[in-house]
């Protein structure tokens, strides 16, 4: 009996789609932002489809919430990267302010807020903040 073909599916880092854009920090920027992931992710749906058609609305939602908060608390452009990596999305941002994120009690009787930060460690299997000189970046990883 022949032994069946083993294949190897695991890709390469050449492989690995990815995409970096950058922004001047202002309100409209959390739409681009947005859209900049949606572009990422309709290119990686292509060869790779999410195992959950949620986890698609779940990456935009957290893209949104991170540079909402870059605009609202970081002055100054950021920067948005996406990364497949082999189990999900890693989502970078770099913003210009070197105080972490740190949640807020949510008050819906003065207007809302303080949900953002919360939401976004619900959503993602790890989130981590590295501080540097220039401000700090915000990884955070989700399933694909």
């Amino acid at each position: 009996m022949a032994a069946e073909p083993r294949w190897d599916d695991t890709l390469t880092s050449e492989e690995i789609p990815s995409r970096t854009a950058r922004f001047a920090g202002a309100l409209h920027n959390v739409t681009d932002a947005r859209l900049a992931a949606e572009d990422f992710l309709r290119d990686l749906a292509r060869s790779s489809p999410p195992a959950a058609p949620e986890h698609w609305d779940d990456i935009l939602l957290v893209v949104t919430e991170l540079a909402a908060n870059a605009v609202q608390y970081a002055p100054g452009p950021f920067e948005l990267r996406l990364r497949r990596t082999f189990d999900g999305v890693h989502v970078t941002l770099r913003d210009t302010s070197t105080t972490p994120p740190a949640p807020r009690p949510f008050h819906p009787s003065r207007g809302g807020g303080g949900i953002g930060w919360h939401l976004i460690h619900t959503l993602c299997d790890q989130v981590s903040v590295v501080t540097h000189e220039q401000g700090k970046d915000i990884h955070v990883f989700l399933p694909w």
